[in-house]
């Protein structure tokens, strides 16, 4: 199998600067999270957007989807929210005595699941096998759901009233945890002088030419020191007293992807130590639970960060 050439990850690398830009008028003073959101799609992950109503998560979704020209559908999850709301029904057809499977919104190549812990765990569970396996099985058939397949989920602080935790067996499906967060004064400043662009997007790529860009962030390189050091990451996590329990084996591999996919956006057909570092709150963060006498885990991943060496 041939690599790709140093010209055609400059050409890709061109195309995505191109495509952030885009995304940084429409979500003000977020640059970071942007690019974060766009690595977790090119690594073929799933996205948790977590934070207060109002402050751009769905605005996210949307420009992020029609931007890269993605079939894109939007749940507003609630309480009465069912499976088959969002997997499909089989409806029976007279004339031919047989029932017809009629796909929902799942089968979309974007699927921005808005407030996920609103709903019921049961209802949230139907998410698992999709996530993870890239399919859905209804009346014991197997249907494959589109590629790409990126789900964004949105969820409110558990403080608010009627929300559900999501269990660990999803939260360990989203590779990438993010917080938008308020934006700063100038940036906000600039959205109520009608500074972001709130029409709706053109489609500037194709769900070809996110599939190719996703295969050259396959075809990124990852040295073997690169992947002693990310081992060496997920051994620290598993260290007694630091958290309840360490990163798993996806996890590790969660980090590598997404190292894959910085890299890539950052130009490079090779990943280095600190893409690692970079990508590695949000894709541990929500994996992570702190240790009983610990109130947050973000201190501790810092220092987990600047304790283990770069080799």
């Amino acid at each position: 199998m041939n690599q790709p050439t140093h010209n055609t990850f400059l050409q890709a690398n061109q195309q995505v600067n191109g495509i952030l830009a885009i995304l940084g008028q429409h979500l003000l003073g977020k640059p970071e999270v942007i690019r974060l959101s766009l690595a977790g799609l090119l690594a073929r992950g799933h996205l948790l957007l977590e934070d207060v109503p109002g402050v751009g998560k769905t605005t996210l979704a949307h420009a992020l989807a029609t931007t890269l020209g993605l079939h894109y559908q939007r749940v507003q999850f609630t309480s009465d929210l069912l499976p088959a709301d969002l997997i499909g029904v089989s409806v029976y057809l007279r004339d031919t005595g047989r029932f017809e499977f009629h796909r929902g919104p799942l089968f979309s190549q974007v699927l921005l699941a808005d407030e996920i812990n609103r709903a019921s765990p049961k209802t949230q569970s139907a998410l698992l096998e999709a996530m993870a396996e890239r399919q859905v099985t209804h009346d014991g058939e197997t249907h494959t759901l589109p590629d790409p397949f990126f789900v964004i989920a949105t969820q409110n602080p558990q403080s608010q009233i009627g929300t559900h935790a999501l269990p660990e067996s999803q939260l360990d499906r989203f590779m990438m945890r993010l917080s938008i967060g308020y934006p700063d004064a100038q940036a906000e400043k600039a959205l109520y002088l009608g500074g972001a662009n709130t029409k709706a997007t053109t489609a500037h790529l194709s769900a070809t030419d996110v599939f190719a860009l996703q295969q050259l962030v396959d075809d990124v390189q990852v040295s073997e020191a690169l992947a002693a050091y990310v081992l060496a990451l997920v051994a620290a996590t598993r260290e007694p007293r630091r958290f309840l329990h360490g990163l798993s084996p996806r996890g590790g591999l969660a980090l590598i992807q997404a190292g894959k996919a910085w890299a890539f956006l950052e130009g490079r057909h090779f990943v280095i130590p600190e893409d690692i570092q970079k990508i590695f709150t949000a894709v541990a963060g929500h994996r992570l639970m702190p240790g009983s006498d610990l109130d947050t885990c973000a201190p501790v991943m810092l220092q987990l960060l600047q304790e283990v060496a770069i080799p």
